[in-house]
């Protein structure tokens, strides 16, 4: 999802983004009208997104498991898979300023190879019964996780100012296929390498890194950012001048809150639905129908941007989200649960593409990598410290408690959303170009 204008052009670039997105040119001109280039990019990272997300996918299927077969202590079960989101977290300013000197490419290789390492030594871990060489590769995919997170921007970085919600789009569809796969691909895999259970679904993870460093060596070069505006080559603005920003803000609250959102409650589901007399499978399939949700709209969330604008789709996704809380209030029954998680994962999608199509117009082409570094690692720290206190607040205060919480912060993204708006509809109304 670049870069923001000098003063006033960023003020016209804001302006355009909250309601000029209904004069934004058919989906097929977005990306051809950005030339070969651009479009190839955004579709190959869209296949990169989708072996990307099936690794992960394997990994969060079966690593509860596994880590609970090789820990001593029970306890520690659940370490393996905290630390994937924490390793990402601690990566993700590390991973851009890097490709800001290595480049894309080069840092998209690296991190599909840290992510296929990782798998190889998850293998070792397993057929050792070695516990702590497996928290080691599991970690190594949130390194994964963390360069991957930029395809998305890669993608709109590629792109005119018309064509990053399409863009965005593109990449997030390649979720969509590791949604339905993802899980699946797990439990054929897992007998692989028989007698040793699981050790064949963590060999596929490897499978999928190296599939991923062949795509992007043969398929992906890097680009020059397009500015946001033309003409746009400014010196890059202090940090703080460019988090000041309305926009930059209304990206970073849609992006971190609905993240902590979507985690938060996710986490606590399969948990929620066990203890509200749901089985386990009940709870598999919940989940794996909320990962749809959350992808699947990416075929058409940059149609809907183009049609009605960036904000209304926010706002749509804020409410969304917010219903996901009503409809668990209301019941526990399954109809519910299943009902609350799609709008939960739509709410998300939402919320993530129209966030990064904000931060995307946010920054200069010099400034991408700090500005990109403090939104992405913001985004992680807020996922992580709602999947580590899902379960806490679950088990000491209950559903009702947890679906409650959301509330405070949805409005919170929404009343950032709304300043933006106010900011960019002074600037036009005031005349000032």
């Amino acid at each position: 999802m670049p870069p923001a204008a000098p003063a006033s052009s960023a003020r016209s670039s804001a302006s355009a983004a909250s309601s000029a997105s209904s004069a934004f040119p058919d989906d097929s001109a977005d990306l051809r009208g950005s030339g070969p280039h651009g479009r190839r990019a955004a579709r190959v990272l869209a296949v990169c997104q989708a072996l990307y997300t099936s690794s992960v996918s394997i990994d969060l299927t079966l690593t509860g498991l596994v880590g609970y077969t090789l820990a001593d202590d029970k306890a520690l079960a659940t370490l393996p898979f905290s630390l994937i989101t924490v390793a990402a977290a601690l990566t993700t300013i590390f991973a851009s300023f890097l490709m800001a000197r290595i480049g894309r490419r080069a840092g998209f290789v690296l991190g599909a190879s840290v992510g296929a390492l990782g798998g190889a030594v998850s293998v070792w871990a397993i057929f050792h019964h070695d516990f702590w060489a497996f928290c080691a590769g599991t970690a190594t995919v949130g390194v994964f996780q963390a360069f991957a997170q930029y395809y998305r921007l890669a993608a709109a970085d590629a792109v005119g100012l018309e064509a990053k919600s399409r863009a965005i789009s593109t990449v997030l569809t390649g979720g969509v296929v590791a949604a339905v796969c993802g899980p699946l691909l797990a439990a054929w895999s897992k007998d692989w390498l028989a007698p040793v259970t699981f050790a064949g679904s963590y060999a596929l993870v490897t499978g999928l890194g190296l599939a991923s460093i062949v795509l992007l060596m043969l398929l992906y070069r890097d680009m020059a950012p397009a500015p946001a505006v033309a003409g746009t080559h400014d010196a890059a603005r202090p940090l703080g001048e460019i988090v000041r920003q309305p926009i930059f803000a209304a990206a970073l609250a849609n992006n971190a809150l609905g993240y902590a959102v979507m985690m938060f409650v996710m986490t606590a589901t399969p948990i929620a639905a066990v203890a509200c007399g749901h089985s386990i499978g009940d709870g598999a399939a919940i989940i794996q129908w909320h990962l749809v949700g959350m992808f699947a709209p990416s075929l058409f969330s940059a149609r809907l941007i183009k049609r009605f604008g960036v904000l209304p789709v926010i706002g749509a996704g804020i409410a969304l989200s917010a219903l996901c809380g009503v409809f668990a209030l209301r019941s526990t029954d399954l109809p519910h649960f299943y009902a609350a998680l799609a709008c939960l994962g739509v709410g998300w999608n939402f919320m993530f593409v129209g966030g990064s199509t904000l931060l995307a117009q946010s920054y200069r082409p010099s400034e991408r990598a700090k500005t990109q570094a403090t939104s992405e690692f913001t985004t992680f720290a807020c996922s992580a410290l709602g999947s580590l206190f899902a379960g806490q607040l679950l088990a000491r205060f209950g559903w009702a408690t947890i679906n409650a919480a959301i509330f405070p912060l949805l409005a919170a993204a929404a009343l950032a959303t709304l300043a933006y708006a106010r900011s960019s509809r002074r600037r036009a109304t005031g005349g000032i170009a």
